[in-house]
């Protein structure tokens, strides 16, 4: 029996799935990821345009990062098989929540409709002054006039709705996703070097309570050793291929 077919056998005797998910599986769709080669991190310093402290001082940084490289990206990327494999599994009963680390909605743009963002939305922002809210195009547009753009209501700082180095989650998003952990018997971690914490934690939390777990990342991970299951390949490609093996007699 191969690995896709032993992932799929534990899959359809699961009770409850979840997929954790970090920046691989959108690296498929075009969105760079942070770390290591190539990633984004290596040519602008997170701790000047992704910082919380830097922002309020001074938001000019993040914002001629978001027009020159943040809206581009996202904008022009679309959902790949990996994201549509899992919001399959979903619609198959297979999958219970997808947890992520990733800020580009592409989950939801694949029809997921059970997704736990950890580091928020960079589509979706906000006034800190008078919390008008603002969509992607819009601060766009406004950015193309003003930096950094100021709400259209009171003129106050807008902000996009992540989570941003020096910030703690958010409270409410990181229970349900340690309930999901909590309630878990098989775990599918796709694209995440599971390293930035609390989120690695989740699914170490899992396997910890007797979860399976199978990683699927091109590069190693520290919870290797303990996996399951790893696979070194692109989520666009094992993704599909266990769903096949679940639609098979």
């Amino acid at each position: 029996m191969d690995v896709i077919e032993s992932i799929a056998r534990d899959i359809r005797n699961a009770e409850h799935v979840i997929a954790f998910t970090g920046a691989g599986i959108s690296a498929e769709s075009g969105i760079s990821t942070y770390r290591g080669q190539g990633g984004i991190w290596n040519k602008y310093d997170p701790n000047i345009y992704a910082n919380i402290d830097t922002f309020l001082k001074d938001p000019t940084y993040y914002w001629n990062f978001f027009r020159d490289v943040r809206y581009p990206m996202v904008k022009n990327a679309q959902s790949n098989p990996g994201h549509r494999a899992l919001a399959e599994l979903e619609k198959m009963g297979r999958l219970q929540a997808v947890i992520t680390q990733n800020i580009d909605e592409l989950h939801q743009q694949s029809g997921s409709t059970r997704v736990i963002e950890l580091h928020g939305t960079t589509r979706k922002y906000f006034c800190l002054k008078c919390g008008q809210r603002f969509d992607f195009d819009n601060v766009y547009e406004m950015s193309g006039k003003e930096i950094p753009p100021s709400c259209s209501e009171c003129q106050g700082m807008i902000r996009p709705d992540v989570i941003m180095f020096g910030e703690a989650l958010k409270t409410d998003v990181l229970r349900a996703a340690f309930e999901e952990a909590e309630a878990c018997d098989f775990v599918l971690a796709i694209g995440s070097s599971l390293v930035v914490y609390p989120a690695a934690d989740i699914p170490a939390r899992a396997r910890r309570r007797g979860a399976k777990l199978a990683i699927i990342n091109k590069d190693e991970t520290p919870m290797d050793h303990s996996a399951n299951y790893v696979l070194r390949e692109a989520a666009g490609s094992v993704l599909p291929a266990i769903v096949d093996k679940l639609n098979s007699p």
